[in-house]
C-alpha cells in the first residue's frame, strides 16, 4: 500500500492513524508548492488533486476519513468498531467537517499555510469568523468531553483522531484551546498514542 500525503491538516489524520497501528504502508511525500498534485499521474489517483491518498492493490481511495476506517480495518483495530458504535462515530465525523475541524482549519491556513505560500497575511474578517464559529462549536464539544474521556465509548476511534487534527498547531494558529479544558485535556489524552505527536515520516 502507498499512502500519498503532504505535511498539512488532512493528512495528517490519515499519517497519525497509520504510525499509530504501524500499517504497512509506503508514505509517499506529495510536494504541493511544486504542483506535484496536479500532475496527470497523480490525477489518475485522485481526481481531486489533494491529499491523502491511498493506493491499495492498484486502488485508490481519497479522503482523509475513509482513509483511516480502511486503515482501521485492515488492522482488525478497534479504531473502527464493527458494531453500532459506527452510526456515532459517523455523526461525529460528519459534524466535524461542518462545524469544528472547518473552523479550526481555516484558523491554521490563515495563519499557517497563506504565509508559507506566500499568500500575504491573514484576512481579519476570515480570522474572526472561524474564530467565532469555533468557539461556538467547541462550547458543543467541551460540554460532551465533560464527562467523558473520548468521543465515542471508554477508548479511542477515528473520530478522536479526526476531530483533534488542528489541535496540535493551536498556539501558532490562534485557536483558542486553552479557554476549553475538557478539550484540552482530551488532547492531551491524544497526545499519550503512539503516533499522534510525530505522526509525518522523515524525509532524509
Amino acid at each position: 500500500m502507498k499512502l500519498y500525503y503532504s505535511e498539512t491538516l488532512m493528512p495528517r489524520k490519515a499519517c497519525a492513524v497509520a504510525r499509530h497501528l504501524r500499517s504497512p504502508v509506503d508514505f509517499v511525500h506529495v510536494d504541493l508548492a511544486a504542483g506535484e498534485h496536479r500532475m496527470p499521474a497523480y490525477l489518475a489517483l485522485n481526481p481531486n488533486a489533494k491529499v491523502p491518498l491511498l493506493v491499495e492493490d492498484g486502488e485508490p481511495l481519497w479522503e482523509s476519513n475513509a482513509i483511516m476506517c480502511r486503515l482501521a480495518m485492515l488492522a482488525g483495530s478497534d479504531l473502527w468498531p464493527a458494531d453500532r458504535r459506527q452510526a456515532d462515530i459517523l455523526r461525529w465525523l460528519s459534524w466535524d467537517g461542518e462545524h469544528f475541524t472547518r473552523h479550526a482549519g481555516t484558523l491554521y491556513f490563515e495563519h499557517l499555510i497563506r504565509p508559507r505560500l506566500g499568500m500575504g497575511p491573514p484576512d481579519g474578517e476570515t480570522v474572526l469568523g472561524a474564530t467565532r464559529g469555533f468557539r461556538q462549536s467547541a462550547a458543543i464539544l467541551e460540554r460532551h468531553l465533560g464527562r467523558r474521556d473520548w468521543l465515542v465509548g471508554d477508548r479511542p476511534t477515528v473520530a478522536d483522531f479526526a476531530l483533534a487534527v488542528a489541535l496540535p498547531y493551536a498556539p501558532d494558529a490562534r485557536i483558542p484551546l486553552a479557554d476549553f479544558p475538557a478539550i484540552d485535556r482530551w488532547h492531551d489524552r491524544l497526545g499519550t498514542l503512539d503516533g499522534w505527536w510525530e505522526p509525518f515520516p522523515g524525509r532524509g
